[in-house]
């Protein structure tokens, strides 16, 4: 157990019956009355923030999470497929698992994998992705004042947008 007054960023709790990572956690003590606890929690299953205001002697349940590192192999009918560095065991994890985070994985890419009592409970890429722009339009000098962009597809599907001068 684990009490208010103990969160750190980064530590995961059990909140309301779902996993929880500590984003922030501010100690406020006013002149007048007792002191509290103002947290910012991420669902690690769902991705939703939730603020809220805590006592300093609430108690919460820690939970402990491995981080593996697995490299990413394929998509297939029954997932994205991680096979773990370490023993080669291959594992499948659902697009919403993943979440968003699914249009930056590349091939063979090696990745963070947050595991649970054998749930997994997300995956991590890299912080710098490097990926390589599929399709884009040609840009047109003059249309703008200043900080003009257009779209471009990258090898992962995924549409960003881009400075003019940028090409395929």
């Amino acid at each position: 157990m684990i009490t208010a007054r103990q969160f750190r960023p980064g530590a995961i709790i059990n909140y309301n019956g779902q996993f929880h990572e500590v984003l922030e956690a501010q100690h406020h003590k006013p002149g007048k009355g007792g002191a509290f606890i103002r947290v910012k929690l991420r669902n690690l299953v769902t991705g939703s923030i939730v603020s809220m205001t805590l006592r300093p002697e609430e108690t919460f349940e820690e939970v402990f999470v491995e981080n593996k590192q697995m490299q990413y192999l394929y998509k297939d009918d029954m997932g994205y497929c991680f096979m773990d560095e370490a023993t080669y065991e291959q594992i499948h994890v659902s697009a919403e698992t993943i979440g968003e985070k699914v249009e930056y994985l590349k091939e063979n890419m090696v990745v963070l994998v947050k595991i649970c009592n054998g749930k997994i409970l997300g995956v991590e890429p890299p912080i710098h992705v490097v990926l390589k722009i599929v399709s884009t339009e040609p840009g047109c000098k003059g249309d703008t004042v200043s900080g003009a962009t257009k779209p471009a597809t990258l090898e992962t599907g995924k549409v960003v947008k881009v400075p003019l001068f940028v090409e395929q």
